[in-house]
């Protein structure tokens, strides 16, 4: 098959690769979509610490072109979505429902061969049937179930208001997940003007560019110096890491989703402002759940398909699979904006 594959950091090529070899308990889904995650970018271009050779790509969609004996919840011929991450099944929170916090995970696209292929085998235990969503929006499902768990995590009550500290993928997510819970007060703040346009046209009721603005200061006109109720930190920025403490009320909560790349040295207002003024911090890690994968992808299937959750707007740029090095060289270049990527093979 032909893959898009990893020899070193940044160096990922578009070649012949091994076809995977169906085992009992997996199937073979031939690859329709696969969508560019903000983790990939840093892993791929500066720090990938699995093994190499290696096939990224972790959001991805197809269909079933063959099964193993023992796979018995799907058809040749399935739309299916993957679950990335493959549980130990064995260690304490697997036992407790915990899959997110599972000791001993292995992930499909960095442990295992991902989506940027042709082919990917995958445990059967780790697919969902899609029905008629159609394989790009399928594709998005797993970042769709990450922001909604960590929305069930929080727990915002209707009437909150909200700010999304980064307006990507992500955090467009975030507020659509907000809206369909009743939270239309959100405030969205990033840098991108285009993902700003983006995050009102989803229903934010102001947005801040932190570039021309201090959202710290903008926030506190917002809500009468009381700060919002909620903050979603969606960026993995050490600024919007560390405002996420200021622009937050006295007894709010933090709800930290965005992936950290580098140290942060936090202020002494914004480490004082978590005890002062008795803050509640929370952190999200990936999307499941107890029964696996869990009520996060679940409920994302059954909204999409629903037609409650917009996807397909969220696309920026879409390759084929021969052009992956020019999807990667797009993030590099920085010559301009960019939302989800889409990997397509053909």
């Amino acid at each position: 098959m032909k893959a898009g594959v990893l020899y070193g950091v940044n160096d990922i090529r578009y070649t012949d690769f091994d076809d995977p070899v169906c085992g009992e308990n997996d199937v073979i889904i031939k690859v329709k979509a696969c969508g560019i995650c903000g983790s990939d970018y840093p892993r791929i271009l500066k720090k990938w610490k699995y093994n190499l050779p290696a096939i990224p790509g972790h959001e991805f969609s197809g269909v079933i072109v063959a099964k193993g004996e023992k796979a018995q919840n799907v058809n040749m011929g399935d739309r299916v979505v993957a679950v990335p991450l493959v549980s130990c099944n064995r260690c304490d929170n697997c036992l407790a429902g915990n899959f997110s916090l599972c000791d001993n995970y292995k992930m499909l696209g960095a442990d295992l061969y991902g989506g940027f292929a042709e082919y990917v085998r995958v445990p059967s235990t780790n697919v969902i049937k899609i029905g008629n969503i159609d394989f790009e929006s399928a594709a998005m499902i797993e970042p769709l179930a990450v922001a909604l768990h960590g929305i069930l995590g929080i727990k915002p009550n209707i009437g909150d208001t909200v700010a999304v500290m980064g307006s990507g993928t992500l955090g467009q997510l975030v507020m659509q997940w907000l809206k369909i819970g009743g939270i239309y007060n959100i405030i969205a703040v990033d840098i991108s003007t285009d993902k700003l346009n983006k995050a009102k046209s989803l229903g934010a009721k102001a947005c801040i560019n932190a570039k021309e603005k201090d959202p710290v200061e903008e926030i506190s006109k917002l809500t009468r110096e009381k700060g919002v109720d909620i903050t979603f930190e969606c960026a993995g920025s050490t600024v919007t890491q560390e405002q996420s403490l200021l622009v937050t009320r006295k007894k709010g909560k933090v709800s930290y989703l965005g992936i950290a790349y580098s140290d942060i040295l936090l202020s002494e207002k914004a480490f004082e402002s978590i005890f002062r003024k008795e803050l509640t911090l929370k952190g999200f890690w990936n999307s499941y759940s107890a029964p696996f994968p869990g009520q996060e992808w679940y409920r994302s299937i059954d909204f999409l398909k629903n037609d409650l959750i917009n996807l397909e707007s969220l696309i920026s740029h879409r390759f084929e699979l021969s052009k992956i090095r020019e999807a990667v060289d797009l993030v590099i270049s920085e010559k301009e904006d960019y939302n989800k990527i889409m990997i397509l093979p053909k």
